[in-house]
């Protein structure tokens, strides 16, 4: 559960998954156009590098700008680390808001399975608080973080999307 005033908030699911197929789904664009919100995340993984989401053409046709959301790598530790920062340029609201912190942490378990955690610092970016929360409407892009994490998990371990 997460608190919807929290400045920190943190989302975990657990995959029956490798690590390095985690890791890949994540920073890879012919992974990440296949889940959640379908669009294709451009990664240069190291420090000071250049992160950037490119919007699906589903995501185009609502509105959004082609580049939905911009940061810079922070720390990059394939494929347990990557702490970056993460700006949506979704709108006026958004745009104007604080750039948030991203970090994701996976741990590989005997069995098979990884915990994967998203922590993102959302401090001086309420707008962006209350979106990647999960408490909108799925079927018009509320799914938030928890929505991603259940698309990333039913894609890896079925190979489809939920």
């Amino acid at each position: 559960m997460t608190d919807n005033g929290a400045t920190i908030q943190i989302y975990r699911i657990v995959i029956k998954a490798t690590a390095q197929a985690i890791w890949d789904a994540i920073t890879k664009p012919e992974w990440t156009e296949r889940y959640a919100y379908g669009g294709r995340a451009e990664y240069d993984l190291k420090v000071g590098g250049r992160f950037s989401f490119k919007a699906s053409a589903e995501t185009r046709a609502a509105g959004l700008p082609d580049e939905m959301i911009v940061g810079t790598v922070i720390e990059s530790d394939p494929p347990r680390k990557l702490v970056q920062t993460w700006h949506p340029l979704f709108d006026a609201a958004t745009s104007a808001e604080a750039h948030t912190r991203l970090t994701y942490e996976i741990k590989e378990h005997a069995g098979g399975v990884c915990t994967v955690t998203i922590i993102h610092d959302v401090a001086g970016a309420p707008t962006v608080a209350g979106m990647v929360n999960g408490g909108g409407d799925v079927g018009r892009g509320g799914g938030g973080w928890p929505w991603v994490l259940s698309d990333l998990k039913s894609l890896l371990e079925t190979g489809s999307r939920m």
